[in-house]
């Protein structure tokens, strides 16, 4: 049974109930007071500063700076977090691509040169689609450029002639060291895509120089004790074997007879001419003027100095 309560209980109970009322309402009110007066210190502090960063350039530039430099070693050390989270995967570190997505002309000669070289079709299929690509822009037959990596190196990308000429195209590095900046430095003649690029940069200006592909070809390799016949005839006929094969027509059973220029007068004692690859074809056996017949580029190593 409930107690009744008298009217002096309850006004009891209220009386002790006031004091712990005022000292909430007194605690919400001083805290309202402090966060609105503390909002205004903020708000005047950053006008000032604002104000002040307007008056002082240097200031500005200084305050800019170290904001940039945080934000940029956060995205750093987020990107690094990414990457030790998930493993690059190995297709992306792999210089390959299916040749399966390549256009018909590039596919078939990937399965060709594949068969021909005993190369594997992925890592192919990446390097006759850069070489289609740097003939675009450099206005050189595709086809062409794949026969002088066919004759160079026959897609070895580690290759390396007695005299310094290295990778795909066996441009000689320490001769064209200016033009692995861009890549990286001298390094990167072992790259394919890199080594591809630099040895058609070098073909191109070979070809403008001489004037035509056969005198191209004939600077290209740096024949100094021939005409370069023998290794002019080697690229053109593989040249038009590739190209066969791009255009879906029959291979070709014979080939044209080409020579850059009559053999030069013997250079004087003492002196020496530079080569531009390093791979030199070995002195033709025929006279001046007589072009040698075509050899065939299967033959299993590489031409050498």
């Amino acid at each position: 049974m409930t107690p009744y309560l008298t009217e002096h209980d309850k006004s009891s109970d209220a009386a002790a109930a006031t004091p712990w009322r005022l000292a909430l309402a007194d605690a919400f009110h001083g805290f309202m007071a402090f966060t609105h007066n503390g909002m205004a210190l903020l708000g005047v502090g950053l006008a000032a500063l604002a104000l002040t960063l307007a008056a002082r350039s240097d200031l500005r530039t200084q305050a800019e700076q170290q904001l940039l430099g945080w934000l940029l070693e956060r995205h750093d050390v987020t990107l690094s977090a990414q990457d030790a989270e998930a493993p690059q995967d190995a297709a992306d570190r792999t210089l390959a691509s299916s040749p399966v997505a390549l256009p018909r002309q590039q596919a078939a000669v990937t399965q060709w040169l594949s068969r021909r070289y005993r190369v594997a079709q992925e890592p192919l299929a990446s390097l006759v689609a850069e070489a289609f690509s740097m003939g675009e822009k450099a206005r050189l037959d595709p086809t062409l450029i794949l026969a002088v990596m066919a004759i160079e190196s026959r897609f070895n990308p580690y290759a390396q002639s007695p005299v310094g000429a290295q990778g795909l195209m066996q441009v000689l590095t320490r001769a064209h060291s200016d033009k692995y900046a861009d890549f990286g430095g001298q390094a990167a003649a072992f790259d394919p895509l890199s080594n591809l690029r630099v040895g058609v940069k070098v073909l191109q200006d070979c070809i403008k120089q001489a004037g035509s592909v056969e005198g191209g070809l004939r600077l290209y390799v740096g024949a100094v004790s021939s005409d370069g016949s023998d290794y002019i005839n080697k690229v053109m006929s593989e040249h038009m074997r590739i190209q066969s094969v791009a255009l879906g027509k029959p291979m070709p059973t014979s080939f044209p007879i080409f020579s850059a220029m009559p053999v030069a007068a013997p250079a004087a004692p003492g002196t020496e001419t530079s080569t531009r690859t390093g791979l030199l074809e070995p002195a033709a056996e025929a006279a001046p003027g007589a072009a040698p017949a075509p050899a065939e580029p299967h033959s299993g190593d590489l031409t050498s100095s």
